[in-house]
């Protein structure tokens, strides 16, 4: 018990450090000050003002955490800022529901659960550090500062740029969604492969010489031909039935043979 206490400064400190560096040095934050939820409660015109203020006291409060010895009055500081964030997004969530925290970064999401659960593990590891010794924690224990600190990030809007969307777009992409199935296949109407058609530089190429519409289209693997008659000839268009890239059409002509 008393050994994850005493990790609990070193993990609030980091993240205090990294709020309030945000707050401070952000050119995007200060920027966007105006448009956040404290805006509302301080005024636009003090909203800059105001998250310095929130800056300078969260670099404190790290410092303090940060620096031996470890006292039970340092604990006591930092569940006073947690509490505080949490009225802070009550707040926000009533008063301001459309607008952005400005907790730790300049992004235009509103206040949503996972602001309230960052706070909420907030609150509860600044009340564990009340206890903590004067005795750094065991190495042994470093995993579990770092599985605290990987959880406090997930929560953290701010950071899902960095992270969730590009494992998103890679799940997507692994997981082909809109990838189409035979049996779908066989279910896309031949209007829906036309548009795609008439869009494609292969059709436009030689959309002069055609001279009947669509004679006949079958499937085979994926794609679907399409033929139509054209001077001199037959144009056969293969059309992907999965996606919708008109550049990835494809256009074959068949001259017709000389009569002896």
């Amino acid at each position: 018990m008393y050994g994850i206490a005493a990790l609990q400064p070193y993990v609030i400190g980091l993240f205090l450090l990294w709020a309030g560096l945000v707050k401070l040095l952000g050119r995007r934050m200060r920027a966007q000050a105006g448009r956040t939820a404290l805006a509302r409660l301080v005024g636009p015109a003090r909203a800059v003002t105001a998250l310095r203020l929130a800056g300078v006291l969260e670099l404190a409060v790290a410092a303090a955490l940060l620096l031996p010895p470890a006292l039970p009055v340092e604990g006591v500081a930092a569940t006073g800022l947690s509490m505080g964030f949490l009225a802070y997004l009550t707040y926000a969530r009533r008063a301001a529901p459309a607008s952005s925290c400005g907790c730790l970064g300049a992004h235009s999401r509103p206040v949503s659960t996972r602001g309230f659960a960052r706070a909420g593990v907030l609150l509860a590891a600044s009340v564990a550090a009340i206890w903590a010794g004067p005795h750094p924690p065991a190495p042994a224990l470093a995993l579990a500062g770092l599985a605290e600190i990987a959880v406090l990030l997930g929560l953290s809007p701010e950071l899902d740029r960095h992270w969730l969307m590009p494992l998103r777009r890679l799940l997507v992409r692994l997981r082909r969604p809109l990838a189409v199935t035979p049996e779908q296949a066989r279910e896309i109407p031949l209007e829906v492969s036309l548009r795609l058609l008439y869009l494609s530089s292969a059709y436009c190429s030689t959309s002069a010489r055609l001279r009947s519409d669509v004679q006949e289209a079958w499937d085979e693997d994926g794609v679907r031909f399409v033929v139509y008659a054209a001077h001199g000839g037959t144009a056969v268009f293969a059309v992907p039935l999965a996606g919708g890239d008109p550049s990835a059409v494809r256009v074959a002509l068949i001259d017709e043979p000389a009569l002896t």
